[in-house]
């Protein structure tokens, strides 16, 4: 056999990156029991390193499992999520206190990411991961979603309220803090807009963002009618239900966040189009703002590659779109009609594109 002529390191190094990749799983849940204990919240309240006895304590949890907690922390400090001190030089106890990391996990930061953390491992999407194996052998033209659960993404979550409020919040979360970052490193990209229309913007979070950041903008969320149906407008904020395949309200700016990449090529191309219909043309100043991946943009260290080629997978997994790298991106605004396009690195894992008529 092959194996026979690698040494016994390559091979236990080898058996312990497949047990790394098995066990993966493990971190969500992990995570997602502190968050749900209350544990950042606890040491963070507690206004300096908190000694493990005292953050037991301090737990909703059963007292004969106290002991657990040392090693679910333990796992916790290796991924980055707490520190670990000795209380003093004369003590053994130990001393927790969180990361910067951490700090996103508070439940009083604006910038929380805890419902995505809630979000990502309910049933219907772990379900959805297992059938993957199934899907690509079966002859269902839809998603693995539709494979593992008996109907499409978008239908679940109107027929499951809770599901549906952990989405919603979770995409809330992160436009909070896109939100804060664009409007105090992407300033130019309003410059010379008078309008800008969020399609797909939900209950208005990116939005309201941009318009209390750019009195001067008329912004306009639009979206399903029973999504925004209800939601209160203020003096530059307005709400707009439609289908965003059939008409656009006009702007001097569309703007897309995270929605193109839950897209096909086809389905992205016509919204493409729609945007397109809906602005004046570029020497008016004319444009449509995407904000999305883009894959291989710049040299990531591995674990944002990681993190992106995850999402990749959950978009093809869940609703049958994709992460897009520069040349998909090209090719798709191209063929949408769109002249020219500028990509800005900006955003983390995300970036934001300028697309003109």
């Amino acid at each position: 056999m092959a194996e026979r002529g690698r040494n016994s390191g390559e091979l236990l190094k080898a058996q312990a990156h497949i047990w790394n990749q098995i066990f993966n799983f493990g971190n969500s849940f992990r995570l997602k029991a502190a968050v749900e204990l209350g544990i950042p919240d606890v040491i963070h309240n507690h206004g300096q390193p908190m000694k493990l006895s005292d953050l037991v304590a301090s737990l909703p949890i059963n007292p004969a499992k106290a002991h657990c907690i040392p090693r679910l922390m333990r796992g916790l400090v290796h991924s980055g999520f707490f520190l670990e001190k000795k209380a003093s030089e004369n003590e053994q106890e130990s001393c927790f206190s969180l990361t910067p990391t951490c700090h996103l996990l508070l439940k009083d930061n604006p910038f929380d990411l805890c419902p995505f953390l809630l979000a990502v491992p309910e049933p219907c999407f772990i379900n959805s991961w297992r059938s993957l194996s199934t899907w690509l052998q079966n002859d269902d033209p839809n998603t693995t979603f539709n494979t593992a659960n008996g109907m499409p993404f978008w239908d679940y979550l109107g027929l499951n309220p809770t599901v549906n409020d952990r989405f919603n919040e979770a995409m809330a979360a992160d436009s909070r803090l896109i939100a804060s970052v664009t409007v105090r490193e992407c300033k130019g990209v309003f410059e010379g807009v008078n309008s800008v229309v969020d399609v797909g913007g939900g209950t208005g979070t990116m939005a309201a963002a941009i318009a209390d950041a750019f009195p001067h903008l008329k912004c306009t969320v639009f979206d399903q009618t029973h999504v925004v149906g209800d939601l209160q407008e203020s003096q530059n904020l307005k709400f707009v239900g439609g289908n965003m395949f059939e008409a656009i309200p006009p702007a001097d700016a569309i703007l897309l966040k995270w929605i193109l990449h839950s897209l096909s090529d086809e389905d992205s191309i016509k919204l493409l189009k729609k945007c397109k219909e809906a602005i004046p043309s570029k020497d008016k100043g004319g444009k449509v703002i995407i904000i999305d991946m883009v894959l291989g943009i710049e040299n990531g260290d591995h674990e944002s590659i990681e993190t992106q080629l995850f999402l990749d997978m959950q978009m093809m997994i869940n609703v049958g779109g994709k992460e897009r790298n520069k040349k998909d991106w090209e090719e798709l605004l191209c063929k949408a009609g769109f002249s020219d396009y500028n990509i800005f690195p900006v955003l983390g894992l995300r970036s934001l594109i300028e697309a003109y008529p």
